[in-house]
């Protein structure tokens, strides 16, 4: 009779472990779209206030955690001040695992692409395009994460080696809610103007079709160092954020 258990408990402890692998294969691939009522950055607005499409796709090695991911999105402020192109595109690559039950990390490179940005051509400001290595530890439903430039920062002159400095959670409240919670702190070197700390109290849901998130986001940035170049507006102000996304 043990012995009867104990090869059910093995069969089933195997079935088990075959059904996770199912769950999860090897090779993984996603894709992701979305539409906003204004891409936030950091806490600032990269559409001038305005709607964005953005989409996606992601590869995940599974065993081993490394990844790869491309990201675009439609913007405004690369023409806005005084360069050209209306399209961002991201691409990152990194590994993530646990260090142990409790504890997770996440570390990686993330290239910032303005197609034909051409700011480089304008007087005082650097390329758009920059590149970021990054470190991320989690604990449950909450994060820390460092963000440091390699390049210069999204067309600051002598910007190279700035940083950003993010902590959050997403909280599961229960029927699906996630509450997000976030606040970050950007340096930008050799430019203390323009830097500032952001924030975002939100919550999000899965209803299946679509996922819907909605989001109360602000800055303390300077109105002068953050002020689009046509109309003058202050591109940290706080202001509701509605996103709706589909994962698949």
């Amino acid at each position: 009779m043990k012995k009867t258990m104990l090869a059910l408990a093995v069969m089933a402890a195997c079935a088990a472990s075959v059904h996770a692998q199912e769950q999860k294969p090897e090779h993984e691939v996603s894709f992701n779209a979305a539409v906003t009522s204004d891409y936030r950055y950091r806490g600032i607005s990269q559409t001038r206030l305005k709607p964005a499409l953005q989409g996606g796709v992601d590869y995940v090695h599974n065993p081993s955690g490394l990844y790869v991911s491309a990201w675009a999105s439609t913007i405004k402020w690369t023409k806005d001040a005084g360069g050209g192109g209306s399209v961002e595109v991201d691409l990152s690559a990194g590994k993530r695992g646990q260090i142990n039950a409790d504890i997770s990390y996440d570390v990686g490179v993330l290239g910032y692409i303005y197609p034909s940005n051409g700011l480089k051509n304008v007087a005082g400001v650097a390329n758009a395009n920059t590149a970021e290595i990054y470190g991320q530890l989690g604990y449950g439903p909450a994060y820390i994460k460092y963000s440091h430039s390699l390049t210069n920062l999204f067309s600051y002159a002598d910007s190279k080696n700035s940083g950003y400095l993010d902590v959050g959670a997403n909280i599961d409240t229960g029927h699906g809610f996630l509450v997000n919670l976030h606040a970050g702190y950007q340096k930008v070197r050799h430019n203390s103007a323009a830097d500032y700390t952001d924030w975002k109290v939100g919550v999000s849901k899965d209803f299946g079709v679509l996922t819907g998130a909605l989001a109360v986001i602000g800055t303390n940035a300077s109105k002068t160092a953050y002020a689009n170049a046509v109309n003058g507006k202050f591109m940290g102000k706080t202001a509701l954020q509605l996103t709706l996304s589909k994962t698949f």
